[in-house]
């Protein structure tokens, strides 16, 4: 368990890495984003996630596959069930599974037809030990946004730390996801 652990957090340094390298914007979201933000308050609360997810301008998607190539891996563009476009992921090698991948977000787009809300911009982020994680008020927004099963439990990981705070602190929150965040806020023990 510990040496996949490891392997996912090499796979996040490595494509950071090549990133910077290469001067490509970007942030880490997802999982690693929230484990990076609990972290902060109580490591022993972080939950670990099983691939890295990375917030990109798609304008920087030809620079980005150079550098994440140069690096050793492989661009891969797959159909997406129900979005009606595509998504980009960056495999591990050419041996490797979706699940041993960087998945791309794209900033500023919308995820989905129907998202209430786009992906945040790259520039909503800061220097994190590694690597340059989303702004915690842009990683909430992306997790309400989303709202699958994995983005509530991680809202909630954010809302046992403190992280969360009230509703009231997000005034840019549409109607909708502020809704949402309110939800987080009254059910702390759904999981």
């Amino acid at each position: 368990m510990s040496d996949a652990v490891e392997q996912v957090r090499q796979r996040l340094l490595r494509a950071a890495h090549a990133l910077e390298t290469a001067k490509v914007p970007y942030a880490v979201v997802g999982g690693n984003a929230v484990a990076a933000w609990v972290s902060t308050v109580d490591e022993s609360a972080v939950r670990n996630t099983r691939d890295v997810d990375i917030l990109l301008r798609l304008s920087d998607l030809e620079a980005a596959t150079a550098a994440l190539s140069a690096a050793g891996f492989v661009h891969r563009r797959l159909a997406s069930l129900g979005q009606g476009g595509h998504v980009d992921i960056f495999l591990d090698g050419p041996a490797a599974k979706v699940r041993d991948a960087v998945h791309i977000f794209p900033a500023g787009e919308k995820t989905t037809r129907d998202s209430p809300e786009p992906s945040p911009d790259v520039n909503e982020s800061e220097p994190a030990e590694g690597f340059t994680l989303v702004s915690l008020p842009a990683l909430v927004r992306m997790k309400l946004t989303a709202w699958r099963d994995k983005d509530r439990m991680h809202l909630r990981d954010l809302a046992s730390v403190g992280l969360l705070g009230q509703s009231a602190a997000y005034p840019e929150l549409s109607g909708e996801l502020q809704n949402r965040l309110q939800h987080i806020l009254d059910t702390p023990e759904d999981y």
